[in-house]
C-alpha cells in the first residue's frame, strides 16, 4: 500500500463520527425468529433439495470504518425505531431450506429462486466473512426480473454464519475457516442440491469478497464433476491490497459495538454508520448477522451479539486472498471483475486486463457490500454477462478466450 494510500486512510478513519447504539425496552421479548426472520417463506424445496445425500466489509471501503475505540454499551429505554424494522425474505426467493451436507457435517440454509425455464441458468451466490446468503436478496429478485425467469438464483449461508449449523455434537468451540475447508463445503452443498451433473442447469458462480476466492478456487473442481460452469463473477476483492489492509484489521474489528438491543438498533447503526447504504436491504441481511445473547452471557452482556466471531478467523485472513488474483485469471470460464468506486487492480490484474483476460466493471456511489447498496445495478451487470457468455453469438467471443 502507497503512503499516500494509507494516509489518505488515516484521515478518513480520523474524521468519522463515533455512534453510540440506541437502545430499547429491556422488558422486550424477542424469540431468535425475529433476529432472521422469513415470514410465509415456502420451506418447501425442490425434490433435488431434499435428497439426503470477506474479504471482510470493513478492509476495502473505508467510508465504512470506525474509530478504534468501542463505547461501553449501556442500555437506554427507548422504543425500537419502526423505520428500520426486519423485513421478510419471503419477496425476495421463492423457497428456503436446510439442506444436509454429510460431506460437510453441515446443515446448510439455502435461499432459492429456481429458474422457470428447464434449460436455463443458476447464479450461486457465496457471501462474504461476517455476513449470509441474505446480503443477495434484493439483487436475486431483480436478476430474476431482468431475466424474465431464465436466471434462477441460489444463496447459501456457509459454516458459522446465517442459519447453517453443524450436524456433529458437540459443535467444535472453534470453527474451522480455512480457505480449503469452505471450497470443499461449496462444492459438496452444490453435489447435494444438484446431484447429477447432466440434468443440473448452467451455474454462473459469484463470490463477494471471501467468498470470491471461495468460488474461484471451486471452479475448477466442479468442473472437473462434469458441472457447466458459464462463468465467474468477483465482488470488490482486489488480492494484493486487501492482503496489505489485513493487519489493520483487528483494530477495526475492535471498534465495533459488542452488540445492539434490538435486531432495529443493529440495522439502525449499519445505515447511519454506512456500513450499508440500503436500508430496504439492510432491513433483510442484518437481523441474519446477529444473534440472542446466550443465557450464560455476563451481566451487561447487549441482548444481541455478533453471530460469527470475525476475530478467530484472524488465522486463515491470509491464506483466504494469497494467490486470488492468479486463480481467477487461470479459471477456465468467462470472468467477471466488479468493483466498487474506483478501486485500483492489483499488477497481476492489471496484466490480465489488457490482455483481455476478464470483464471489469466499476460501479459507483457504492461501497464494500456493492451487492445491498445497488442490488439492481449489479443485477444488471450480471444479466449482462450472463447473456453475453451462455447465449453466444455467432461472432462474439466469451470472455477472456483468446
Amino acid at each position: 500500500m502507497s503512503d499516500l494510500y494509507r494516509s489518505a486512510l488515516q484521515a478518513r478513519i480520523a474524521k468519522l463520527p463515533m455512534l453510540h447504539p440506541e437502545d430499547v425496552d429491556e422488558d422486550e421479548d424477542e424469540e431468535e425468529e425475529a433476529t432472521d426472520t422469513l415470514g410465509s417463506l415456502p420451506t418447501g424445496a425442490p425434490m433435488h433439495l431434499l435428497q439426503p445425500p470477506f474479504l471482510l466489509t470493513l478492509v476495502l471501503r473505508t467510508n465504512t470504518l470506525l474509530r478504534p475505540t468501542r463505547a461501553p454499551w449501556a442500555p437506554r429505554k427507548r422504543a425500537p425505531n419502526v423505520s428500520f424494522a426486519p423485513i421478510s425474505a419471503s419477496a425476495f426467493f421463492e423457497q428456503a431450506t436446510q439442506v444436509e451436507v454429510p460431506a460437510s457435517e453441515l446443515d446448510v440454509r439455502a435461499y432459492y429462486t429456481p429458474p422457470r425455464l428447464v434449460n436455463g441458468t443458476v447464479i450461486v451466490c457465496h457471501h462474504g466473512a461476517g455476513s449470509s446468503g441474505l446480503t443477495f436478496a434484493c439483487m436475486a429478485k431483480a436478476v430474476v426480473d431482468l431475466s424474465k425467469g431464465e436466471c434462477g438464483v441460489l444463496a447459501l449461508d456457509c459454516r458459522g454464519h446465517g442459519k447453517t449449523t453443524r450436524t456433529t455434537e458437540p459443535a467444535p468451540s472453534e470453527e474451522d475457516y480455512a480457505i480449503e475447508t469452505l471450497t470443499a463445503d461449496f462444492v459438496s452443498i452444490l453435489k447435494v442440491i444438484f446431484p447429477d451433473p447432466a440434468t443440473t442447469p448452467t451455474l454462473l458462480l459469484v463470490g463477494h469478497s471471501l467468498g470470491g476466492s471461495v468460488i474461484v478456487r471451486a471452479c475448477p473442481l466442479l468442473q472437473e464433476f462434469k458441472y457447466r460452469i458459464t462463468g465467474v463473477a468477483v465482488l470488490d476483492i482486489v488480492e494484493e491490497f486487501t492482503l496489505e489492509a489485513l493487519p489493520m484489521m483487528h483494530n477495526l474489528l475492535d471498534a465495533r459495538p459488542e452488540g445492539f438491543g434490538s435486531p432495529e438498533e443493529a440495522i439502525e447503526w449499519h445505515i447511519k454508520t454506512h456500513a450499508l447504504r440500503n436500508t430496504d436491504s439492510a432491513r433483510i441481511s442484518v437481523p441474519a448477522i446477529i444473534k440472542p445473547a446466550p443465557p450464560d452471557a455476563p451481566q451487561g452482556t447487549p441482548a444481541y451479539v455478533w453471530r460469527t466471531p470475525l476475530h478467530s478467523t484472524s488465522p486463515y485472513w491470509t491464506s483466504w486472498f494469497t494467490g486470488l488474483s492468479g486463480k481467477f485469471l487461470t479459471a477456465r470460464t468467462a470472468r467477471l471483475l466488479v468493483l466498487a468506486g474506483t478501486e485500483r487492480l492489483d499488477k497481476e490484474l492489471m496484466i490480465g486486463q489488457m490482455q483481455g483476460k476478464f470483464q471489469l466493471v466499476v460501479i459507483s456511489g457504492v461501497g464494500h457490500m456493492l451487492q445491498e447498496d445497488d442490488p439492481t445495478r449489479l443485477a444488471e451487470v450480471l444479466v449482462e454477462f450472463w447473456k453475453r457468455n451462455e447465449r453466444v453469438i455467432a461472432g462474439i467471443k466469451k470472455v477472456g478466450d483468446r
